[in-house]
């Protein structure tokens, strides 16, 4: 297949551009927050309450986000979801302005951000499957695997240069003018969307009361053994594999390398994944998918425990470089089993369940993370993780022989042919 065929369509380049853009922001807006709420408080329990701020509303919206999404038009509903996202990084660049520290308290602002993570994590209970259900009515079906690649390949480029700009912004023009960046890649990513034409409603069930929709769209994810597998592991080891939420102790007091060592700690995970994403658009992965996504998950454990016993920078950035390298086999396994295995009346429902499963875990990791720090220390904090991880892996390779067995060459083969 040619390795460049989805970034022949013209709406898909315009779609992977707004995408950049967006993700550039959050993930740069995140590890803004981070820095500003460690600095306020030097807790770090408080990096956790981050994560649970999001995860909370993201967890609670997230199925009837999904009925929401497969009931309205994609593009619309995505320009909305932008909307809140740059009024929400307008709030944050107010209350990092620096003579607001002397009208307020520490504890107001702290706070305020907050209540303003919990409203992202309203918008992002929306994003995330309208975007996955806008990418499928963009490119035909035969090329999901490929646009799936290059769709997750922009994801991680685009986590790869949001983090490393915050640690370096953070130390060239502070935390006030970070925001406001991020709030200009906001208004970015409104703009390139709008460019994009309006998508047909392809679901035949418009009107469809609310339970009986969100009751459907459960059943189809645990029926269907592959996705209920992915989903699954991936969230068990995410979940526990949590340690980039505790960077920013890293880089300020165990390996003391300051703002723009942890802009390049933060960074490595991506730019290990980006790699591994630009190989596999010559290299695909759908081959014995469910011992590659095994093995993956099994590495990714590992390079957390190294990671945690490392009080060496670069082992440290080697380290977390590998652990997402291996975790960007695991997402394009994964996105390529949603969206092959996926009918296109129920991909709003279907990505509202993968956000519960794998998308809130990462919320949830950085709060297990923040308080198994609190209460065992931070080393023992992440090594604790990648063992969880590993043992996941094992449990889940002597439960599910079937997913071990896992092969999506025919379902790739039979999209071809339909098309």
């Amino acid at each position: 297949m040619d390795p460049y065929a989805a970034l022949r369509i013209k709406e898909f380049n315009i779609f992977l551009g707004a995408r950049f853009a967006m993700v550039f922001a959050w993930a740069m807006q995140f590890i803004v927050i981070e820095w500003q709420v460690y600095s306020l408080t030097k807790d770090p329990l408080s990096l956790g309450i981050i994560g649970l701020m999001e995860v909370i509303p993201a967890v609670s919206m997230a199925l009837f986000a999904g009925h929401i999404v497969d009931q309205k038009e994609k593009r619309n509903l995505l320009v909305k979801c932008l909307l809140g996202f740059s009024v929400i990084s307008l709030g944050l660049f107010i209350l990092s302005w620096p003579d607001l520290s002397t009208k307020v308290t520490s504890r107001t602002i702290l706070w305020s951000i907050y209540v303003l993570v919990f409203l992202g994590g309203i918008v992002r209970a929306f994003l995330g499957p309208t975007i996955f259900s806008l990418m499928a009515l963009i490119v035909p079906k035969k090329l999901y695997p490929n646009a799936a690649t290059w769709s997750s390949t922009t994801w991680q480029l685009a986590s790869v240069l949001g983090p490393a700009t915050a640690g370096f912004s953070i130390a060239l023009i502070g935390v006030h003018w970070s925001m406001c960046l991020i709030f200009l890649c906001t208004i970015i990513a409104l703009l390139a969307i709008s460019q994009i034409s309006r998508k047909p409603i392809l679901n035949p069930k418009i009107g469809e009361p609310v339970f009986q929709s969100l009751k459907e769209g459960i059943q189809f994810v645990f029926k269907t053994k592959a996705i209920l597998g992915a989903l699954t592991l991936d969230m068990i080891a995410v979940l526990f594999g949590g340690a980039i939420a505790l960077l920013p102790i890293y880089a300020q007091d165990i390996l003391n390398v300051g703002a723009e060592g942890f802009g390049i700690l933060r960074a490595a995970p991506a730019v290990g994944a980006a790699l591994t994403m630009v190989g596999s658009t010559r290299f695909p992965l759908y081959k014995n998918a469910g011992k590659k996504l095994l093995l993956a998950i099994f590495l990714f454990g590992v390079c957390i425990i190294v990671f945690g016993l490392s009080t060496s920078f670069w082992l440290s950035v080697g380290a977390l470089f590998m652990s997402g390298a291996v975790d960007g086999i695991s997402m394009i396994i994964r996105q390529t089993i949603l969206q092959l295995k996926t009918p296109d009346n129920m991909r709003g429902r279907v990505a509202s369940v993968n956000s519960m499963f794998v998308g809130s875990s990462n919320e949830l990791g950085a709060f297990e993370s923040g308080a198994t720090a609190k209460l065992m220390g931070t080393v023992t904090a992440v090594v604790f993780g990648g063992c969880m991880t590993i043992l996941t892996v094992g449990i889940t390779t002597l439960a599910l022989p079937s997913f071990r067995r896992l092969d999506l060459r025919k379902d790739v083969d039979e999209h071809a042919v339909t098309e």
